[in-house]
């Protein structure tokens, strides 16, 4: 028997334009919509997790999860930079052990960082 790979995340929303948007603009996913549904699929063009967007309850209070969305680029501050230019702002650039990472927050409030320790070469 196979261990199950993580291939989708369901994020809960009040904002489900706003967020397509934002996932499209920035980390070039791709909206995926059937009718119907009240999903939309969000599928990242160079493989990795999907991202389902889920339209949240009235009560639920958005950005309260202990989940760090992390993507991984090769060159952190070359990635803000241009996201800045888009209109996404990024806090600080944190030196960690041989990588860069910087955070910021998407319009439901969910935490995300960029990450280059996907790219150290370690033995």
């Amino acid at each position: 028997m196979t261990s199950p790979a993580i291939t989708r995340l369901i994020l809960y929303t009040k904002r489900i334009d706003e967020m397509v948007r934002f996932y499209e603009t920035h980390f070039g996913y791709t909206a995926h919509r059937i009718e119907g549904d009240r999903i939309i699929e969000l599928k990242p063009c160079s493989g990795g997790v999907h991202l389902l967007l889920h339209p949240a309850g009235k009560a639920a209070r958005e950005g309260q999860a202990v989940v760090k969305l992390v993507f991984d680029v090769p060159d952190v501050p070359a990635f803000c930079a241009q996201a800045l230019k888009q209109g996404l702002v990024f806090g600080a650039i944190h030196k960690a052990d041989g990588y860069q990472f910087a955070n910021a927050k998407d319009p439901s409030r969910n935490s995300i960082s960029v990450s280059s320790r996907a790219f150290v070469h370690r033995d």
